[in-house]
């Protein structure tokens, strides 16, 4: 699959590569990591923080190579979780593992269930690892 073939089957739009966009995102991304080490706040609400972290950090990849996801089609947060490999070299286990993590979140979400703290560590240094290569990949300090 290609980032062309996204486009031909709507799962992405094109959107114009601003740098000063991508930048924004990235701080962003690094805000929500900060607030995911808040201790006092529950590991659920850490873990969302952190799971958006990545997601800010896949869309601001996609907006580099100049495409976002279409948000008007289900399952744009898989979109451009499975899209790292091509816009940010990222290897296949890895995305396995960031889905996996997307998939959880989704059961936080729409089922309550909780987050144990070996899966809000395993999303905290996902987010930490994706937010620097992000950073190294894209030029971005």
């Amino acid at each position: 699959m290609t980032l062309e073939n996204l486009l031909a089957i709507r799962r992405l739009v094109k959107h114009p590569a601003d740098p000063a966009a991508i930048e924004k995102l990235l701080k962003a991304a690094q805000r929500n990591l900060v607030d995911a080490q808040i201790t006092t706040i529950s590991a659920e609400n850490r873990f969302d923080a952190a799971y958006k972290a990545i997601l800010q950090c896949a869309m601001a990849a996609l907006w580099a190579k100049g495409y976002r996801t279409s948000t008007s089609e289900p399952g744009h947060h898989q979109t451009a979780i499975q899209a790292l490999p091509l816009t940010l070299a990222v290897d296949s286990a890895t995305v396995i593992v960031l889905d996996a993590l997307r998939k959880q979140r989704n059961l936080n979400d729409y089922t309550g269930d909780g987050v144990n703290d070996a899966l809000l560590a395993e999303c905290l240094a996902q987010a930490e690892a994706l937010l620097r290569h992000a950073r190294a990949t894209l030029g971005v300090s």
